[in-house]
């Protein structure tokens, strides 16, 4: 799967190549700044939230292959901070020997067909599901998989954005013309569980696995609203939950801070999707952990060793969704126990994530008790 990558170590002041300027990159190039290291950024938009703590923007789009190739040659390493790659870009680093995380796990991730028969074959548990191409694919499927259930598209989409639940004879129509609009999509079972649960990992070249505490996912209109860690589950459930993600980063070959996220029922798990990058449920490690999810991946990257984890706190993290930015604000200024960060976007649009909050305790009570207070701020 792996061809020409490197072997030394990247060392600070080196540069740092990072493909996407949103918050997860970010929050990256903060980490490898506060290492010592020097980061370039390649982002269409200009002043996106990477370039604002970055040493140098290349404004192109992610396809632009003479953009591609000087990020490559001003770059010791690369990254990237969304897994919708261009593919063509991704290779053409990889065979560079800058791009440790490599090609191969972008093209599983970006494609639901690919991932689910990924996981399929590695014997780890999947909700039941067909590919779909058309209506009548969804009437055959549907024969075989009982409602609720649904569809998704197989490339992009995300919070709930490309996807339709099917839980009427109305939405079974929904779904037929859904499936009419020529591509290609995925339709599975709606799994009835009790905790959404996310395994947030850090693989380094030489194959050893770092976990992140379980965290637990709470969302709201499809968007991830608040992450609790650790995830109230069993030992059974966590033992699970990091033999699968073992597996997942054995057979992509992961190199760097990778997510899986996966549905608990009882004791049961099942694993719904994947995300080759640091994920918005490790949020909490920035101030729970004694390293964030961030700075472990920039080690991993950088062939530097990776650290030990461990949880100094309890946490909780919100979401700070556009219509929550001025009650945010006063969080900020009244609340001294809410780590706030806001990742510099230029306009607050309802739904859109402009920051998070972060509160952290050694005790649930205290953290209820902080997030409580912080509740009745953002009524």
């Amino acid at each position: 799967m792996r061809n020409n990558k490197k072997s030394e170590t990247i060392i600070p002041p080196q540069t740092i190549g990072i493909i996407g300027g949103g918050q997860l990159g970010r929050m990256m190039a903060i980490a490898a700044k506060t290492m010592g290291y020097n980061v370039i950024v390649l982002d269409p938009t200009e002043n996106c939230p990477t370039a604002q703590v970055s040493d140098e923007h290349i404004v192109a789009t992610y396809d632009d292959m003479d953009a591609i190739k000087q990020l490559t040659e001003k770059s010791d390493v690369v990254t990237y901070e969304f897994e919708n790659v261009d593919l063509a870009a991704a290779s053409f680093i990889e065979a560079a020997g800058k791009l440790p995380q490599g090609a191969f796990a972008l093209e599983v991730t970006q494609n639901r067909e690919r991932e689910k028969t990924l996981m399929k074959d590695a014997g780890l548990p999947v909700a039941p599901f067909a590919i779909v191409k058309n209506g009548e694919d969804v009437k055959k499927a549907l024969k075989h998989i009982p409602l609720p259930a649904v569809i998704k598209t197989c490339r992009g989409g995300y919070d709930g954005k490309g996807q339709l639940k099917i839980t009427t004879d109305d939405d079974v129509q929904r779904a037929i013309e859904f499936a009419d609009s020529g591509d290609t999509f995925i339709l599975e079972q709606w799994i009835q569980f009790d905790q959404e649960i996310s395994v947030v990992f850090t693989r380094a070249t030489d194959g050893k696995i770092t976990y992140f505490p379980l965290a637990e996912n709470v969302h709201k209109e499809h968007i991830l609203y608040e992450t609790i860690a650790p995830a109230r589950v069993s030992e059974r459930v966590q033992k699970k939950a990091y033999e699968a993600a073992k597996v997942i980063a054995e057979s992509l070959e992961v190199v760097g801070t990778f997510a899986i996220e996966m549905f608990v029922s009882g004791e049961i798990i099942f694993i719904n999707e994947m995300a080759p990058r640091p994920h918005n449920s490790g949020h909490y490690t920035i101030e729970s952990c004694n390293v964030s999810q961030f700075a472990q991946h920039i080690r991993a990257i950088c062939q530097i060793p990776l650290v030990e984890i461990e949880q100094l706190k309890r946490a909780r993290m919100i979401n700070v969704l556009g219509e929550n930015m001025e009650k945010a604000l006063r969080a900020l200024t009244e609340m001294p126990e809410a780590n706030v960060h806001f990742y510099g976007k230029k306009e607050a649009k309802a739904k859109r994530k402009m920051g998070h909050v972060t509160f952290v305790a050694n005790d649930e009570k205290t953290l209820e008790h902080y997030r409580s207070a912080y509740e009745e701020e953002t009524k």
